[in-house]
């Protein structure tokens, strides 16, 4: 089965709910499962539960059946999505422009490519699709 992953902030912000819009438009596409992740990050932490994404997220759109909601506690937002895509196995991750961007920053100083897709193909083997916000 199909998998996607899409990390969102939460509270859900105009351009996570673009994203995540995107997301369960591929997940009922590939009939995927869905997991929808927070990255709660220690120095900014607002201690958000499984509950409350859930709730948020379910009153914002009409969700399918295979979602799981993750909340990680983390420093790094993009090192803990590539953890959860890794260990889901993720066939495809859903991310904002602006997180695009936040990820070329980080890569920048890892590789002299800032191509976000390359880099993720190295470490994980999955499709990367980016949703601009409108």
């Amino acid at each position: 089965m199909s998998h996607v992953v899409v990390p969102v902030r939460y509270p859900l912000t105009t351009h996570s709910k673009n994203t995540l819009g995107k997301a369960i438009e591929i997940a009922r596409e590939r009939d995927a499962q869905l997991t929808v992740l927070h990255v709660d990050l220690y120095h900014d932490s607002h201690h958000v539960t499984r509950s409350e994404l859930k709730r948020s997220v379910e009153s914002a759109f009409d969700v399918p059946e295979k979602v799981r909601y993750a909340v990680r506690k983390a420093f790094l937002v993009e090192e803990t999505i590539l953890e959860e895509v890794a260990s889901e196995n993720a066939d495809v991750v859903v991310i904002g422009h602006k997180q695009a961007g936040r990820w070329r920053r980080m890569i920048r100083k890892l590789v002299d490519d800032p191509d976000v897709e390359s880099y993720l193909r190295q470490r994980v083997d999955c499709e990367l699709v980016t949703v601009r916000a409108n």
